[in-house]
């Protein structure tokens, strides 16, 4: 029997503003905002993909990713 994975879709930013570091932005993961739940790889490659097309991801580099759970 084939094991059923799930997989969660977010977005979150990859920067965070911060003065002291040499162009304002320091590296940093921000918290997840969850999109979406979905039963396999391929849909949650084809959500980030369409997620990130149609959002701009602005300084901080607001992105859609996912995992499996």
């Amino acid at each position: 029997m084939k094991e059923l994975k799930e997989f969660e879709v977010f977005h979150r930013t990859w920067w965070r503003h911060n003065s002291s570091w040499p162009n304002g932005l320091e590296p940093c993961a921000g918290k997840k905002y969850h999109i979406c739940f979905t039963e396999s790889e391929t849909s949650a490659r084809n959500i980030c993909r369409e997620w990130n097309a149609e959002h701009d991801p602005g300084e901080l580099s607001d992105k859609a990713e996912y995992q499996s759970i």
